[in-house]
């Protein structure tokens, strides 16, 4: 096929030789194959910001650490080079995530370089070395359905052992391949220690999960493993080993208004950032 003009870069860099084909195209970015001397790997193309439908940037991008100060007071001032810098952040931190979870034995794909807005990594297959399937696209039988999810629970904690929340994990970004599950797409990964919403996003993570495997094991509908998690995080009590019961005792504090207000500041934040990227458009 016809080249696509962000991959461009990389071909003239020798990175990539051949576009295969697009292999999808998701609210984040469009995936190509590609060939890469004898290797086939794919290539994830970002989209533009005001090209997303993913519309929560605020709320992943708290705890994110820049370490030159201009682009920072850039980024928080919104200018038109922070937004270009907060691009990169939100690219950056896919890579980042991929590497460290690949370090915790997180069985996500191995990335090589992310150029020009283009992540190469390798191609996820199943066994007959073709595309692996997406989750959602998989049928299972109620033991198929609680085995996977055994294993993405598993993965859940070495994640969250790893100091990462996926903030966004659900059938649709998580790949079969012949050995099980693995979890994709990452740029809105977030630090555990370092974002309010972290709590928050590791329940949401896990209740996906529990949602979706529920269809086929409706056992799981009621199970609390993100609160169980979290409740260990906290306390310094989470091994990568840890038996996990799926259950946690009631909670008898009362609500917490200042985590909503927080909550309501931030998706406010966003829409104002949005309305001034239209505008300077």
């Amino acid at each position: 096929m016809k080249t696509p003009k962000r991959i461009q870069p990389l071909v003239e860099e020798g990175l990539v030789d051949d576009v295969l084909r697009q292999l999808m195209s998701g609210k984040e970015a469009t995936v190509y194959v590609v060939r890469c001397g004898e290797e086939i790997r794919c290539a994830k193309v970002y989209k533009e910001a005001n090209q997303r439908s993913f519309h929560q940037a605020a709320s992943y991008q708290e705890g994110r650490k820049v370490k030159n100060s201009r682009q920072a007071r850039a980024m928080e001032k919104g200018t038109r080079y922070g937004r270009k810098m907060q691009e990169e952040a939100w690219q950056n931190a896919e890579v980042d995530a991929l590497y460290r979870l690949a370090a915790a034995g997180v069985r996500v794909p191995k990335p090589y370089i992310c150029f020009e807005g283009v992540l190469l990594m390798d191609l996820v297959t199943d066994a007959a070395g073709n595309a692996a399937p997406r989750l959602n696209d998989v049928e299972l039988s109620e033991a198929q359905a609680l085995d996977y999810h055994a294993q993405l629970l598993q993965q859940v904690v070495l994640m969250l052992c790893a100091g990462v929340i996926h903030g966004d994990l659900s059938e649709f970004n998580i790949l079969v391949d012949a050995e099980g599950p693995v979890i994709i797409d990452l740029p809105q990964a977030i630090d555990a220690a370092s974002n309010t919403e972290a709590a928050v996003l590791l329940e949401r993570d896990v209740a996906n999960l529990a949602s979706y495997f529920g269809r086929f094991a409706p056992q799981l509908n009621h199970t609390q493993y993100g609160k169980e998690m979290w409740a260990l995080y906290t306390a310094g009590l989470l091994r990568t080993d840890t038996a996990l019961t799926g259950r946690v005792a009631a909670e008898k504090r009362p609500a917490n208004v200042g985590a909503v207000l927080h909550e309501i500041q931030l998706a406010r934040r966003e829409e104002e950032d949005r309305q001034r990227s239209q505008q300077e458009m």
